[in-house]
């Protein structure tokens, strides 16, 4: 075979590559030299400007002009040359030759060790090229991924003072937590998209640490993490597991999305806020109307269209599709813990504003982010309607004026026949407004701040009126200390983590602070 004249470098880039054995057992380089005895390139002189096979591989590089093929497509007549460097050139020069002249001839024998060991080296890499794409993964898949460190703690008080007591024993210590996410993105055809996301943690095991001296999700940071990760281990450990299994396709203006395990989120063409580019409360980064905006997990099916700005999004989860039996599972039955949803919005340069509409099934744990009562009500049988609306503002430039994020929603709820309605919630509310400052103090640098409510009763079946409501600060200031890794302290404050179930008359509140350690790659 010829050498491909891509293969032809120069010395000192061969030389890594090409230790041979030229004569006997003297171990040379790429130049012909003794590894121990190269030290400059002026070395680099076996063929001089005034030998024969200096003149004969000039009149053949003149003749058919290939020097193209060597190195920097130039031949510096005039210097020394390596023997290899000869030899590549020679070889270089051979597809270009019709018939081998008495001078091509004697350069091929004078050479042909040179030669040889420059073709056998270049067939064993190209055999080890050809292994090395055999094993290789997909050209076509893309690996990027996230590790979280949290270094958290709580401190509980009011004038409910065995249960702040109580709180601060069983949620009050300082704890260590991680999050790992991989996702491998793959591409047929460069439009559609193979989302498959592999993701471990052990925040499941401290399931109440931020959660406020009771079950209740609330607003906890670790919600996001149990309810992505599933079921922890025995011991309440990391749990390695397919978070996110779907297929996306576009269709024209549709974009058409299937899945064995998607999010809802994940079906919607548009994203009504900006805020936070770094969570901290998971709640506070949904769009104000967690009801809605209620992040279903499961098997599911959706489709969008989008064109000049106005997108309308449609789509359908059941996370307990995965399982036939109609009473536990499976999809649009009873036990399928469905949520379908309809969304419709514009975004525009630098803002958006979006509607949705879901229909939930109740008892399924669909809706996570509720008080307590809310909770409670959720987990008979029956159905939500939820509605919400949302939309951010940013500046186009970074200064003193912060993106705005803000959003409402509003459920309205209904239960089977056979549960006892009375006293269980009839409406609820939820709401969010989030600010965030680009490039602050530092450039990529960030500061953030939000209040809202989680899911809270503003009606009961019955006719009471319920003392509902948790009001959730945020602040936090990110530092970019590279392009992959982030570093976030933040304080949260909750000042009626239980709601409804705060002792009459008694007030219970509760601060956290955190520092979060983001790893992207």
């Amino acid at each position: 075979m010829n050498l491909s004249p891509t293969l032809l470098l120069a010395p000192a880039a061969l030389s890594p590559l090409l230790p041979l054995v030229i004569d006997g057992n003297h171990r040379v380089d790429a130049a012909g030299l003794s590894s121990d005895q190269v030290s400059s390139i002026s070395q680099f002189s076996d063929v001089r400007p005034g030998d024969w096979a200096y003149q004969a591989l000039t009149n053949l590089i003149e003749g058919h002009g290939c020097v193209a093929g060597y190195a920097n497509s130039s031949y510096a007549g005039g210097r020394p040359l390596s023997r290899y460097e000869a030899a590549a050139l020679i070889n270089a020069c051979l597809d270009r030759v019709s018939e081998q002249s008495e001078a091509l001839q004697r350069l091929l024998k004078e050479f042909e060790r040179e030669l040889a060991a420059l073709r056998g080296r270049v067939d064993g890499l190209e055999a080890r090229v050809g292994e090395l794409e055999a094993t290789q993964f997909s050209t076509t898949t893309k690996l990027n991924g996230e590790a979280t460190f949290v270094v958290g703690g709580n401190a509980f008080s009011g004038s409910a003072s065995t249960l702040v007591r109580q709180s601060q024993e069983q949620f009050g210590a300082i704890s260590f937590n991680y999050d790992l996410t991989l996702n491998l993105d793959t591409s047929f055809t460069g439009r559609d998209l193979l989302r498959t996301t592999l993701r471990a943690g052990n925040f499941s095991s401290m399931y109440n640490s931020f959660g406020g001296g009771g079950p209740s999700p609330l607003s906890t940071l670790e919600v996001a993490f149990q309810e992505d990760l599933g079921t922890p281990d025995a011991d309440g450990g990391a749990v390695i597991a397919i978070n996110r299994l779907f297929y996306q396709l576009p269709l024209g203006d549709f974009t058409l999305t299937l899945g064995g395990l998607v999010e809802q989120g994940d079906m919607l063409a548009i994203s009504p806020s900006v805020y936070p580019s770094d969570t901290v409360l998971d709640v506070l980064a949904l769009p104000g109307a967690q009801g809605a905006y209620n992040m279903n997990l499961g098997t599911g099916a959706g489709l969008w269209w989008q064109k000049n700005g106005f997108a309308i999004s449609a789509n359908y989860v059941a996370a307990n599709g995965q399982i036939a039996t109609p009473q536990a599972g499976g999809i649009a039955t009873s036990g399928s813990g469905g949520a379908g949803t309809v969304q419709a919005g514009y975004s525009g340069r630098n803002w958006a504003v979006a509607g949705i509409f879901s229909y939930v099934q109740n008892a399924n744990d669909v809706i996570v982010y509720a008080t307590d009562l809310v909770a409670t009500s959720f987990n008979n049988p029956g159905n939500t309607t939820a509605l919400g609306l949302s939309g951010y503002w940013q500046p186009l430039h970074a200064g003193w004026i912060p993106s705005i994020s803000a959003g409402w929603g509003y459920n309205s709820s209904t239960y089977a026949a056979d549960v006892a309605n009375a006293g269980l919630v009839a409406t609820s509310q939820s709401w969010s407004v989030g600010l965030e400052w680009q490039n602050v103090l530092r450039k990529s640098n960030a500061l953030g701040m939000a209040v809202g409510e989680a899911t809270f009763a503003t009606s009961l079946y019955g006719g009471a009126t319920p003392q509902d409501g948790n009001l959730m600060w945020e602040w936090w200031y990110k530092v970019q200390l590279s392009d992959a890794i982030t570093l976030t302290p933040a304080l949260f404050y909750l000042n009626r983590p239980l709601g409804e179930n705060t002792p009459s008359g008694r007030s219970f509140n509760q601060l956290g602070a955190l520092i979060k350690t983001s790893f992207q790659f």
